[in-house]
């Protein structure tokens, strides 16, 4: 029973965070990104999304802090008992961002956690999602093109798991290269 409070308190943290930062822009998408990535056991995966800047700001040190939410869709290929096995996820997820050199660095750091879905259970030889509904924490670097740094190509790792609402809960780790462009 704890683990669904606090599953659903995060769940409740994700939306109103991309709600109460909705107003302020303007609900239009400020970019769009692909993401390719591959997890261990041979699954692999190819999103894509857009992206909303917030317009909070922090500055940390000689560092600053900023956000931005992602929405994506992603269609995964994975060894099942017999061939291959296609599901759909969507996701929406918060990131924070890390720019050294008060913000001026062409380079950034990101950590995000988020909510996302599948259209049905991940199940492979070695691995059995119990639940369609997952976490989606993720961790990476980045670095921005461009004179309004309109371009970023970044590199994450990402866990997905349904942080123990149901078992099994193996969870699956994926390794993506992201590209974005931002207008």
């Amino acid at each position: 029973m704890k683990t669904q409070r606090l599953v659903a308190s995060a769940a409740a943290l994700a939306v109103l965070s991309f709600i109460g930062h909705a107003q302020a822009l303007d609900l239009m998408p400020h970019g769009v990104f692909a993401v390719a990535g591959v997890a261990p056991a041979g699954t692999d995966s190819l999103s894509v999304g857009a992206v909303w800047p917030w317009a909070w700001r922090m500055t940390a040190g000689h560092s600053e802090l900023t956000a931005i939410t992602e929405a994506y869709v992603s269609h995964w290929r994975a060894h099942a008992a017999v061939g291959r096995q296609s599901l759909t996820q969507i996701g929406l997820v918060p990131f924070l961002r890390f720019r050294p050199d008060e913000g001026r660095s062409a380079w950034f750091g990101e950590a995000g956690i988020g909510l996302s879905a599948t259209d049905r259970l991940y199940n492979t030889p070695s691995k059995q999602f119990s639940t369609r509904f997952n976490f989606f924490d993720s961790v990476g670097v980045g670095r921005s093109f461009g004179a309004q740094r309109e371009r970023e190509v970044g590199l994450r790792l990402v866990h997905m798991s349904n942080a123990g609402i149901k078992h099994p809960n193996p969870g699956e780790n994926f390794v993506q290269l992201r590209y974005a462009v931002m207008f």
